[in-house]
């Protein structure tokens, strides 16, 4: 099979059919009388919590102990001893599909098995903490299954309450029928309330164990599946563990990844007063990005963060000693530009100044000509006085 297998059942001291919490603890450690069923006993192998002689003593104690209110015709109250027939047991049963042969012989299925085994003690012990007392082992049958037992925790000892399916029953016939409705109507909805109760339990351990188990949820058998519909599904059912498991990795790598960025984060602030006291004693870009370096070689983090943040603030140093560079390098431009036009201002004033002055010595000297020819002033083409 390759389908998960999850049960739970209620006992009571009195018991049913002879099934009492004594015959239950007797079954389990494998006492010859309740062990009939396999052919090679061996004794249980504890999983968590304690072992089941021990859960027989506690549950006895509790059992004893436990009192439930009565109240009689008059209308007075009282505690009494709880009946040996109330159910003050939980048992639960989860098997996995390897065979024993499969688990003997392979480490991968022993690996398998034992990461089924603690999701289904983390499912179990978030469902009901410490009333979860004991998981035990069993591989002297078909296939290695676990037994967990529940002890409830209050006052009346209920171990109803702990049962999936029965709250919802009660619940519905303590509310008492609808409108319109009979004995008979009302006991079928609340057998529908308790199917109910138990579809949604075996839903979610499908969902938290078997499925990254690579266990479906039903038989083949059960949903009258053709045989390669059957294989199919298994087929999906490893597929589906594969990428849970895949996911888990991904999972702890990122984790990991966060856990590192804190602790960094947390090492970057602790020195981040020292880094800013350096930086502010100097002014300037080039003295400020000199003092972060400082601070960083100073600082006590280990030394790839240290390479990491050093590289980026040498950069930025390189950036902002270029960018002053070329800062000086336009005002010196602009300097040597600015005394360039005020050479070539002062070139043209000169220049104007000499043409100014031949001018005026043009005109002197063709007077002069004038007069010595007694011939008319000639007008000079092109120039102004």
């Amino acid at each position: 099979m390759a389908y998960q297998f999850a049960r739970i059942e209620l006992y009571s001291r009195s018991g049913k059919a002879g099934r009492t919490t004594d015959y239950i603890f007797d079954e389990v450690t494998r006492v010859p009388s309740a062990s009939l069923h396999v052919p090679s006993p061996q004794p249980p192998e504890l999983v968590y919590g304690i072992d089941p002689d021990a859960v027989r003593v506690l549950h006895d104690e509790r059992a004893a102990a436990a009192k439930t209110s009565r109240t009689d015709k008059s209308g007075k109250t009282t505690l009494k001893s709880i009946r040996k027939d109330q159910n003050t047991l939980a048992g639960l049963i989860f098997s996995h599909p390897a065979n024993m042969e499969e688990y003997r012989a392979s480490v991968d299925v022993r690996r398998d098995v034992g990461e089924w085994e603690q999701r289904s003690i983390a499912w179990l012990r978030k469902q009901h903490g410490d009333r979860l007392v004991s998981v035990v082992r069993h591989t002297d049958e078909s296939h290695p299954h676990l037994h967990a037992y529940l002890l409830p925790d209050d006052r009346d000892m209920r171990a109803g309450l702990l049962h999936p399916g029965y709250p919802a029953k009660n619940a519905v016939l303590a509310a008492g029928p609808l409108s319109g409705e009979d004995k008979k109507a009302m006991g079928k909805r609340a057998d529908r309330a308790y199917v109910a109760g138990m579809r949604a339990w075996l839903d979610d351990y499908h969902e938290k164990v078997a499925i990254p188990a690579g266990l479906t949820r039903l038989g083949a058998g059960k949903r009258r599946l053709t045989r390669a519909q059957w294989h199919a599904e298994k087929a999906q059912a490893a597929a589906l563990k594969r990428a849970v498991e895949r996911a888990a990795v991904v999972d702890a790598k990122g984790r990991t990844y966060i856990d590192q960025t804190r602790e960094k984060a947390a090492a970057m602030k602790a020195d981040a007063a020292t880094v800013k006291a350096s930086a502010d004693r100097l002014k300037g870009v080039g003295g400020a990005v000199r003092a972060v370096i400082d601070g960083a070689r100073e600082s006590a983090l280990r030394e790839s963060v240290r390479q990491e943040y050093v590289a980026v603030l040498a950069a930025i140093k390189a950036d902002a000693e270029t960018a002053k560079s070329e800062a000086s390098q336009e005002r010196k431009s602009r300097r040597e530009a600015e005394k360039q036009a005020s050479e070539q201002r002062h070139a043209f004033r000169q220049q104007g100044q000499r043409l100014a002055s031949a001018q005026q010595e043009i005109r002197n000297l063709s007077r002069a000509l004038a007069a010595a020819l007694d011939e008319p002033q000639p007008t000079l083409g092109g120039m102004s006085p």
